[in-house]
């Protein structure tokens, strides 16, 4: 027997599985979001989504799918209506739960559908927009506003923010509140500025560059939360099984969830869903949680990969299940990286969030591996853990162990066996596993050239050209680092 598709219509045969739906159903839209990927609809969507169920924002969403590929047919079919698995750890109890979202009233087509999102300006309501076309979306390129669309996402964001201003002939009160999520360091003052200069290269109106400038608030945003693409075969079989639905759109996430905007009272007031999660942080400044992201989740993550996969493991939760690399995980985050991070944190709060993390990594639902958090390894561990690294040796000339010996794995993980066509694998156990960073070539050289690992951890270690810094001088960190470069489990040898 085949499972029914989700969709209004099963709502109203079976009303149990979301309360009061043709009262969420029917309400107006305020939000226009450029993007139909997960992540919007595991975040943002989901904080809407849970304030109407609260009656605190009491607003739907107008999705625009920006790029020519694919289509909007099971967005179509199922009136926008999907469910959300959320499956996790959160405060070390096991969470397995799904919501139905009902947020998002349309979804158009901006290849198709390009004036009736034009028309959505007209609407006083609607005064927020979220967008996330990734890192790559908000460029500035040679585009045409007045295209029916315009090219890039910024274009198409003018020529709507143009459509607004004229809609209600420039009254301060129709400005918006434009939340970009892209993973960019301040996008909000990226997109504004791309959007500045596609106003000005159009020539458009200086009353209109003026009220762009002063009545909208462009919020530099960080998001987190992990939500895989589409989940595989076996998990959708199961959970449409357990729902007695079939979705099209199903989503999984993880149980986390942190939505960190840049805004005052009036972007509070406007982001009124912000209220129903206390995932949702609004507040002048946002940089205290992209540290503690950047320095405990993600520092940590590339200090354990090379160290937990040379240790015959491939996945993040497998190291977490591993009583070796579990105990280094814990004590590098807790006890050598928080008490290191390059801002002022109050220690307490570096650790609740630590502990957060340790519950994410740990999450069985989650498959997350190793071989692809050491893509670009150089590069991540100059941004994420160096300024950490010198911060810790600023507050003392105590040795961090834990951290020498990530290092020394990154070292072993960057020794090059095979180089074939521009690509260079390692070897792990007999096996050959790619090494994805630009500087694989420079390793590949700095190894061949190497007298022992002793001396390529001294010669590289010491390259200022690649760090910003010698490394040497930090008292006592290359003579730990040597210590641990023949370590059995980094050199092929562990009994493991």
């Amino acid at each position: 027997m085949s499972l029914p598709q989700l969709s209004p219509q099963l709502l109203d045969q079976q009303p149990e599985l979301l309360p009061e739906h043709r009262k969420l159903l029917a309400l107006p839209e305020k939000i226009i979001q450029f993007g139909t990927g997960v992540l919007l609809r595991g975040l943002p969507d989901y904080f809407v989504n849970k304030a109407n169920a609260e009656s605190i924002f009491n607003g739907r969403i107008v999705v625009v799918k920006s790029t020519s590929t694919g289509g909007t047919d099971a967005f179509s079919e199922q009136q926008n209506v999907f469910s959300h698995s959320i499956r996790g750890i959160e405060n070390g109890r096991q969470i397995d739960e799904t919501v139905i979202n009902s947020s998002i009233s349309r979804t158009l087509a901006a290849a198709s559908d390009w004036a009736d999102i034009l028309e959505c300006a007209h609407n006083s309501e609607l005064n927020i927009v979220i967008s996330n076309t990734t890192e790559v979306g908000i460029q500035l390129v040679d585009d045409h506003i007045f295209a029916n669309p315009p090219i890039s996402f910024p274009g198409k964001l003018t020529a709507y923010l143009l459509e607004r201003y004229k809609a209600f002939n420039g009254a301060p009160e129709s400005g918006m509140v434009i939340v970009p999520t892209e993973l960019i360091v301040g996008n909000g003052p990226k997109l504004k500025a791309i959007v500045l200069e596609q106003a000005q290269r159009h020539g458009l109106d200086r009353a209109f560059i003026y009220w762009l400038e002063n009545h909208n608030h462009f919020c530099s945003s960080l998001v987190d939360r992990i939500v895989p693409g589409k989940p595989d075969a076996e998990t959708v079989q199961a959970l449409s099984e357990k729902h007695g639905f079939r979705d099209d759109l199903l989503i999984v996430s993880e149980v986390y969830r942190l939505w960190a905007i840049e805004g005052d009272q009036h972007v509070r007031n406007v982001l009124s869903f912000a209220q129903a999660d206390k995932g949702v942080v609004i507040e002048p400044d946002i940089d205290l949680f992209r540290e503690l992201k950047l320095r405990l989740l993600n520092g940590t993550h590339t200090l354990a990969s090379g160290l937990a996969y040379l240790h015959g493991l491939d996945t993040v939760r497998e190291a977490m299940e591993n009583a070796e690399t579990a105990q280094f995980i814990a004590d590098v985050m807790l006890k050598e990286l928080a008490p290191a991070i390059p801002y002022d944190v109050d220690p307490a709060q570096a650790q609740e969030f630590g502990n957060q993390v340790l519950d994410r990594f740990r999450n069985p639902f989650i498959r997350h591996q190793l071989i692809d958090i050491t893509v670009q390894y150089t590069a991540k561990m100059k941004m994420r853990n160096i300024p950490t690294l010198l911060n810790h040796y600023r507050k003392s000339d105590e040795v961090p162990a834990l951290f020498a010996k990530g290092f020394a794995a990154f070292l072993r993980f960057m020794k090059p066996v095979v180089h074939k066509d521009d690509a260079y694998f390692g070897e792990r156990d007999g096996q050959s596993y790619p090494i994805r960073c630009d500087s694989a070539a420079y390793f590949d050289e700095k190894w061949k050239n190497a007298a022992s690992p002793a001396d390529l951890a001294q010669q590289v270690l010491g390259d200022a050209s690649l760090w910003d810094t010698d490394l040497t001088l930090l008292p006592g960190f290359a003579d730990a680092v040597k210590g641990y470069m023949t370590e059995p489990v980094f050199t092929g040898t562990s009994t493991l």
